[in-house]
């Protein structure tokens, strides 16, 4: 629920975009070529009766506008998903070898599962459970973190703080990840460092990595990378070629990465 707004903001706009190319082709489909001549033309007789046409039997067809929506609507979503597969090829380097993004599992394993998440994500926090599961029971599986932050300025002070952990001390991160996955309280600067001492990190040498400008370049460069791919919300997988939006359950990552494997 929390991503949401970015959701819908999306959505809207798409919905938007698909009323008006919709009411293009109504008009085609109703009063043919000279319908769209008559809308960039000055207001005769003939166009106001085209236009009465129209809506006339659009409301008495509201189904044609239907069946308009969902061809627009299918042939944007293949244009969408044909985009995110060749950018899913030509960032596949950055998306699973890049030395400044924390890995678990087997670093040499031959699956790798990408994951996009913020610290605030209450679907990230319900499919920890199965990511963890999945690299506990398969050794193969390799894990890469992209720290998301979309969730507001305490989503990007977490992931600041996780990506610092990771460049003070890698082999703490895992637990720091955990930890703050798992914690039900607002993750504010202050609980973040508590959770951090609580699992071995150096808090001061922690906050001063924090201010280390490079942090924020990984995290606007995890940005870039999640709308290549058209992930804008939280959780967002990549396993394999399948670019994979939302929380899945532990049987569905199973699935994907034996057909990762297989492929």
């Amino acid at each position: 629920p929390s991503a949401a707004p970015a959701w819908r903001t999306t959505k809207d706009f798409r919905m938007t975009r698909m009323m008006r190319a919709g009411l293009a082709v109504a008009v085609v489909l109703v009063a043919g070529p000279a319908g769209l001549r008559a809308e960039h033309d000055a207001p005769t007789p003939a166009r106001q009766m085209i236009e009465e046409t129209i809506h006339d039997y659009l409301l008495s067809h509201p189904d044609v506008m239907i069946e308009v929506f969902d061809i627009l609507r299918e042939r944007q979503e293949a244009a969408e998903a044909d985009a995110a597969r060749a950018n899913l090829a030509a960032q596949r380097e950055e998306l699973l070898n890049d030395p400044s993004a924390p890995v678990a599992g087997n670093p040499e394993g031959d699956v790798t599962l990408v994951e996009f998440f913020d610290y605030h994500c209450t679907y990230c926090k319900r499919v920890l459970p199965a990511v963890m599961k999945s690299f506990e029971e398969d050794p193969g599986l390799r894990i890469v973190y992209k720290e998301f932050p979309i969730l507001g300025p305490d989503s990007v002070i977490a992931s600041r703080a996780a990506l610092a952990a990771h460049r003070i001390a890698p082999d703490k991160y895992l637990d720091f990840h955990i930890a703050l996955m798992s914690s039900r309280a607002r993750l504010n600067e202050m609980r973040i460092l508590g959770i951090a001492e609580e699992v071995g990190l150096d808090t001061d040498a922690l906050q001063a990595e924090m201010k280390n400008p490079e942090i924020e370049a990984i995290i606007e460069r995890n940005r870039a990378l999640a709308a290549a791919l058209g992930i804008t919300g939280t959780p967002g997988f990549v396993i394999g070629d399948r670019i994979v939006p939302g929380a899945i359950d532990i049987e569905t990552m199973r699935g994907l990465i034996a057909e990762a494997r297989q492929s």
